[in-house]
């Protein structure tokens, strides 16, 4: 009888096993995580953010595309609801019906969490009966934040509220705002490791490779959000230096000036910047001015006056040969 019992107990397991691994398949990552997707109601922009105790979260919660909606998939993830989903909304299902073409279809979705934005505004949202607590969302009006594993419940009311007070900053900065507010209050429960940060443009633009307006992730580090904040203002500050390109382009030093002086007070032991707007003075006529910032970049790192040697031959730096080496002397 004994003898008997055990066996039955083996034959349970393994049946127990069998029909777990349907559900938690070996390519699907266990992203048990904290998330946010986003609409900017002003400019259409939609966003996804996203942290967890987990290697790159980024490739595999967020899923964007301009002009139709975000997904975030997570928990024991099914990484097909991403693209599957976006598809979905293309075809004109609202997020709702999209959603729940994709519950019905997947037999693990009570360990799903996933959430849906088009470019509308509309939301819908999942969170499995099986997902590990603390597991819950908020739908509110233009995002829907979503996390489980949590250390609290407090997680995502907390986050929520971030997203909704922070109304009137850029949207990028609103759900890292929101993403904070969650590890304020505990956030993943192992602790955290990886984050993501994707927005996306309102509208299609006909050239895919720009609808990304930002692209920020941190696969592994000790403090993950901390660096995504460090990335999304060098991001920041190299808009300013774009921007005072433009305005080179079009004659206007003094904004490309201003430019370029807001993106060296961001980031002053920047190299790359004050070297860059030392060169767009030297082509516009002041070379004095030039010369004070090189001195600056090439004390620091002389392989820069190489670099300098090297752009006339190119067209990018365009002075008599007197006033190159004037460049090239500086000490």
């Amino acid at each position: 009888m004994k003898k008997l019992f055990s066996i039955l107990t083996l034959l349970l397991t393994v049946t127990h096993f069998s029909a777990q691994a349907q559900v938690f398949k070996s390519e699907e990552p266990l992203a048990h995580t904290y998330s946010i997707v986003a609409r900017d109601a002003k400019t259409g922009e939609m966003a996804v953010g996203v942290q967890s105790h987990w290697f790159s979260v980024g490739t595999a919660v967020p899923w964007v595309e301009a002009g139709v909606g975000v997904v975030a998939t997570q928990s024991f993830v099914n990484k097909s609801f991403g693209l599957r989903g976006l598809a979905l909304l293309k075809e004109g299902k609202s997020p709702q019906e999209a959603l729940d073409i994709l519950l019905a279809e997947d037999e693990g979705r009570e360990v799903r969490q996933v959430s849906i934005l088009d470019a509308q505004g509309r939301v819908a949202t999942h969170t499995g009966k099986q997902c590990i607590r603390y597991a819950g969302h908020t739908v509110g009006a233009n995002f829907s934040v979503q996390a489980n594993m949590m250390l609290t419940d407090k997680v995502w009311p907390a986050m929520a509220k971030a997203f909704e007070t922070s109304a009137g900053k850029p949207l990028a900065e609103r759900v890292l705002l929101a993403m904070q507010a969650a590890e304020r209050e505990g956030g993943d429960i192992r602790g955290k490791q990886s984050a993501a940060l994707v927005v996306v443009r309102g509208e299609v633009t006909g050239q895919p490779w720009d609808d990304k307006s930002i692209d920020l992730r941190v696969d592994d580090h000790e403090k993950p959000l901390d660096e995504l904040e460090r990335l999304l203002k060098v991001y920041r500050a190299y808009e300013h230096m774009n921007n005072g390109d433009l305005a080179v382009e079009k004659g206007q030093m003094e904004k490309a000036m201003e430019e370029y002086g807001k993106a060296e007070a961001m980031f002053p032991n920047n190299l790359e910047m004050k070297y860059w707007h030392a060169i767009t003075l030297a082509n516009n006529g002041d070379v004095n001015g030039a010369s004070k910032l090189l001195k600056e970049v090439y004390k620091k790192d002389k392989n820069w006056k190489e670099l300098t040697e090297r752009l006339p031959e190119v067209g990018l730096l365009t002075l008599s040969p007197q006033d190159l080496q004037k460049l090239l002397q500086v000490k």
